[in-house]
Order: C-alpha cells, then structure tokens, then sequence
C-alpha cells in the first residue's frame, strides 16, 4: 500500500546466526520480533509520598521500583518526568544494575553511563552515600548523562567524561564495583528500533568487539580486590557477548563469575542473554565477575583543588536558603560531596549535589539543589495543574510568598522562584523550559 512504513528485514547473516543460537527456539523468536516492543519506567524512590505513575500496568519482577508502561504512553512529556518522579527505561536494561547491587557507602564506577539510566538505578540503590562516578567519553552523551543525574536527584554522583584507559591510569583497584555496559552492534533494538537493522553489519560487530575489550581490560585495572565487575550489552552476538567475557577471564585469572539470581533473571553461571520469547523486554546481556582476594577500594583524593572560601561560605548562610551546607567549589558553583577524587586533567560536568552560585556576594540557588528538596525546609507553593505547566513553560505565577520559594505540585518539587511584590519570579532553568508538557 502506498504510504505505508516498510520495516526493514532482519539481516540474513544475523538470521542464520541466531539459528545456531536457539536452534528449534528460532521461530519463537522470530515471532516475538513482531510483536510490540515493551516499555518500562523506574519510579524514583527518592520522590517520597507520590503515587506510582498513572500509566504502570504490570510490575517488572526483577526491579523493586520498575513498571511496564504501554506502547501508547506519553509519560515522558509530562510534569512528573520533568520533576524526576521517575526515568524511562526498558525493563531489560534495569537487570545490570541489579545484579550489581551497589550498597549505600560503596564507591561505584558507571564507565559508559549515558544517557543515565543504569547511573541513576545505581544512585537509587546508594541511597545518597557513598560515591558514584559516572563516566562517559562522548561530550554531547554526557551533557546528557549528567542532566538527567541532576533530574533524578542523584546527590553523591559526579559526572566526567574521559576515555577509559585514562581513568584506570588514575584510580587503579579504586572502586567496589564497575558496570561495563559498552557500545554493542545493538542487535537487541532490532525490534524497538527497526531502522537499526539496516545499520547492522558483522563487520561492525567485529569493531564492537575489539574496543569492548579494551574497555574491559581498563574496567579491571579499576576493580578492588574482592569487588566486583558488570558487562553488559544490548545485543545477543556471542563475540560481544559469552566469547567476550570468556577472553577476558583467560586473560585476567583474578577474576571469576559469579552467578546472581533476580526474580524472574537467574543467571546460574553468572550470564544472561534476555531473548524476546524468554523474557518480557528487547535484548541485553549481563555478566557479573568477581575479582579475587579482599582490599579496600581507594581513591586519591583530590578535594584540594576545590576548595571553598569563607566568602561562599558566608554568602550561602546569609542568603536564607537552607541547602546542605558547601563543602566545595567548583568552577563558579558551590557544591557538596563528601569525597573528591583526583580529577587532574579529567574533563568534569557535574561534582556531587549543586547549590547555587555567588552572584555580586549575593547566594543563587541551583535547580539541582530545588530537585534534591524532597521534604524540604523552606518555604512553598503548591500549584493547580494549570498553573505547574505555566511553571514549567517559564512563565511567572502570581502569590504572595517573597524571597526564595520552592514551587511544588502534588508532592513534588518543580523548582525554584523568588517572591516580590505578589508575583513569584520563575528561575526554572531556561534550557529545560517546556511548553509541550501536560499532566
């Protein structure tokens, strides 16, 4: 029919391949390509008090806060998004971070983090303790990455962008566990993405294979004795898959797997490959590995190089607005974050929790520090559902609250704005403004 979309086949070579994979399975599979993708969303639970999302249908057995959604669902275009309520993921891609299982305190290293997804589930199971470091070497993908840190209220996270091989050059055996989940030929978007069989090649899985082990062999160096290293991908080729990570324990002996069982996601032999007639989700890979022996994860530390002044001090406690407490500089920002590492010649977009900047000795609140406010202790403003789009569109409210005022609707907090004369000022940032949400 004229006008009608014409989905790209499925690559003859990747067909044959997967034959060989699932043998009499095959047709199972190949009839689940066809079906409809699934879709699913993390609620964050550091929004306290909100109701799960109005759209969840189904609860995703392996992560605590994960819910399918509808293909038809527009929640991504609406107010509760944009206030972190909760981030869109597919379900399958939640199981890495799971079997990670970073602990409050841990200090955790997320190599190739954009656009965030399996940073913030990280962050969520940190409980705001201990350190993050969420990495990822493209500077568009992590402007990205450290935005949506920011939205999902991540406050013990810092977001860099650098190749690998250098970071391990800097902090060798300096994290409890690493995730790994490296750019893959993507086999597993074939049915989400259609388009993307027409890019495949085994050429380019070829390529893939190569740099996912030089991002594994930096991913050890990084490893703590007795911690813990996670692979993962979204495609279902062995050579980036089962081969990769049996090349990389021939090469590293002090490393093992380690099996992990999630409801719905046992991997009795420390690796799962979700196929779409096996599991409720498109394609990924997970392998989790231990490295031998015990030690203590160490950092060098390198809190110097950003180191706070009286003056910012002094500003933020006359300004009436009650963030935590700066513990340090950088650039113009006043930020905290209990521990710094060495960040010396390592390109930094956001350093822990973000609480405003001095401006004329006068202290501007962040919007990050607004995001992080779940009960805060400042003053509010609760909004209709008409007057939160406005809010969020960057248009001004009318109220009679003055200074500093936390702009809230149905629980959660939007942003700031600063009271005068009956109006409320909007400071909602001017990049995140939109006029296309509703609620």
């Amino acid at each position: 029919m004229d006008g009608e979309l014409k989905i790209p086949q499925l690559p003859d070579l990747f067909v044959r391949r997967a034959a060989g994979q699932l043998g009499d399975e095959l047709p199972s599979f190949l009839s689940a390509m066809d079906d409809d993708p699934v879709r699913g969303l993390r609620m964050n639970p550091f929004r306290t008090g909100i109701p799960v999302f109005r759209d969840a249908e189904r609860k995703i057995p392996w992560e605590k806060n994960g819910w399918e959604i509808p293909l038809s669902s527009r929640a991504g275009a609406t107010a509760e998004h944009e206030a972190g309520a909760f981030y869109l993921q597919e379900p399958c891609a939640m199981i890495p971070a799971r079997a990670l299982d970073a602990r409050p305190g841990e200090k955790i290293l997320d190599l190739c983090a954009a656009p965030g997804g399996k940073s913030t589930q990280i962050g969520a199971d940190m409980m705001g303790k201990g350190l993050l470091v969420c990495n990822e070497p493209v500077a568009k993908r992590a402007a990205v990455l450290s935005s949506n840190l920011e939205r999902m209220g991540i406050v013990n996270s810092i977001a860099v962008s650098a190749y690998p091989e250098k970071l391990a050059s800097r902090w060798p055996e300096g994290f409890d566990g690493v995730l790994v989940d490296a750019p893959c030929s993507g086999e597993g978007m074939f049915r989400r993405h259609p388009d993307t069989r027409a890019e495949w090649s085994a050429e380019k899985a070829e390529g893939c294979a190569a740099r996912q082990k030089q991002i594994l062999d930096a991913a050890a160096r990084m490893v703590r004795p007795g911690g813990r290293l996670v692979y993962s991908t979204c495609t279902w080729n062995p050579a980036e898959n089962e081969e990769q990570v049996k090349l990389f324990l021939r090469e590293h002996r002090d490393f093992f797997p380690e099996p992990f069982f999630l409801p719905g996601a046992e991997a009795p032999e420390g690796m799962l490959a979700c196929w779409l007639h096996r599991t409720r989700g498109e394609g990924q890979f997970t392998a989790k590995l231990r490295r031998r022996g015990s030690g203590e994860a160490v950092l060098p530390s390198g809190r110097e190089a950003f180191r706070i002044s009286r003056e910012v001090l002094q500003s933020w406690r006359q300004s009436g607005v009650r963030t935590p407490e700066p513990g340090a500089l950088f650039g113009q920002t006043a930020v905290c974050l209990p521990e710094i590492p060495d960040l010396t010649e390592i390109r930094v977009l956001r350093l822990g929790l973000h609480l405003g900047q001095i401006r004329k000795g006068i202290f501007w609140p962040d919007h990050a520090a607004a995001l992080a406010m779940d009960r805060p202790d400042m003053p509010e403003m609760e909004l209709t559902d008409a007057e939160a789009l406005k809010y969020l569109a960057g248009e001004t409210t009318k109220g009679e609250s003055r200074g500093w005022t936390l702009m809230t609707w149905k629980g959660l907090v939007l942003g700031w704005a600063k009271g005068s004369c009956g109006e409320m000022k909007n400071h909602y940032p001017k990049g995140l403004r939109n006029t296309r949400l509703e609620t």
